[in-house]
């Protein structure tokens, strides 16, 4: 059964894109009318994030598709993949902000500074309530993370604008603009790398993270009627789909005990790891295809 949480999701994700193409037209035109590169760098992350949620929703419509013959795994990988572009774009305009800022540092340019703190206030309370619509349902979910993660960041951003709006309105000293333009571009690298490291560890199939083999393995040798595991293999498919292959040699050869283990080894997994999608094939005796693990793996150092 597809998880609940992704359709769920949908609704605050609609409202989310609607309220964020708001205020990136506001910042836009805020931006060119008051000559400022941190508003028009805000309203560049605002298009970003827009671009996210479209992106996520998207992948939240995909992950509901069924399985067919050509995707028998169904879409989960969407989300991934989602979740991917979405630091990818991030990646990129924070970096066009970084030189943008670097040029201004060099020649600072006049900004109307109470209108864009009035602008950038407006901004800040729209991505809260933005990021308040997400964060119910970005725990466990890679894609709407990434989503949620670019609303925060802009959140930050704003919040850094309306600050230097201030400072400029105080001071008069304009090169506070590029300064907050280049760390808004510094948080956003760092936010960034995180959630693209996620998503490409996810896409080459790496075992989930936090996940021990080894107390897997010791956990389910402990099940009744299995002598050894063999072979083991986890990954992640999408946020809500772990699947996982062993190769288990039995104790012994009689007729009843197959069924018995594989319902106390499918147990295991479900109750103890929430892993469901489980594919287990049973041996009289070890077939030496993979890495042994557990027995075998003491066996060899007591040798």
């Amino acid at each position: 059964m597809l998880p609940t949480h992704n359709h769920d999701a949908e609704k605050p994700m609609g409202w989310s894109m609607t309220v964020t193409g708001l205020v990136f037209l506001a910042e836009l035109v805020g931006g060119f009318w008051t000559h400022s590169l941190a508003l028009l760098s805000d309203a560049a992350h605002v298009f970003l994030d827009l671009f996210a949620l479209v992106l996520s929703y998207t992948a939240l419509r995909l992950v509901r598709r069924p399985a067919d013959e050509q995707h028998t795994y169904g879409f989960h990988r969407a989300e991934s993949l989602a979740a991917l572009l979405n630091g990818l774009s991030l990646f990129a305009v924070s970096g066009f902000i970084f030189y943008e800022a670097l040029l201004r540092l060099r020649r600072p340019e006049p900004v109307k500074s109470l209108e864009m703190l009035a602008i950038a206030a407006v901004g800040l309370v729209a991505n809260l309530v933005v990021a308040g619509l997400l964060h119910r349902h970005q725990h466990g979910n890679l894609n709407v993370r990434s989503a949620f993660l670019h609303v925060l960041a802009d959140s930050l951003s704003s919040a850094a604008v309306i600050v230097g709006g201030l400072l400029m309105w105080l001071t008069g000293q304009y090169l506070i603009d590029p300064v907050l333009s280049l760390g808004i571009s510094l948080l956003l690298f760092v936010g960034t790398a995180r959630v693209i490291r996620e998503a490409v560890h996810i896409l080459v199939e790496g075992t989930p993270r936090g996940l021990d083999l080894q107390h897997v393995t010791a956990r389910l040798e402990a099940c009744s009627g299995v002598q050894d595991i063999h072979d083991l293999h986890v990954w992640t498919l999408g946020a809500d789909f772990v699947a996982l292959s062993a190769h288990a040699v039995l104790t012994d050869d009689e007729a009843d005990l197959q069924p018995r283990a594989l319902n106390a080894l499918r147990k295991c997994l479900t109750d103890e790891f929430g892993i469901d999608h489980v594919t287990i094939q049973c041996e009289g005796q070890g077939c030496g295809q993979g890495c042994s693990t557990g027995s075998e793996q003491q066996q060899a150092r007591g040798s």
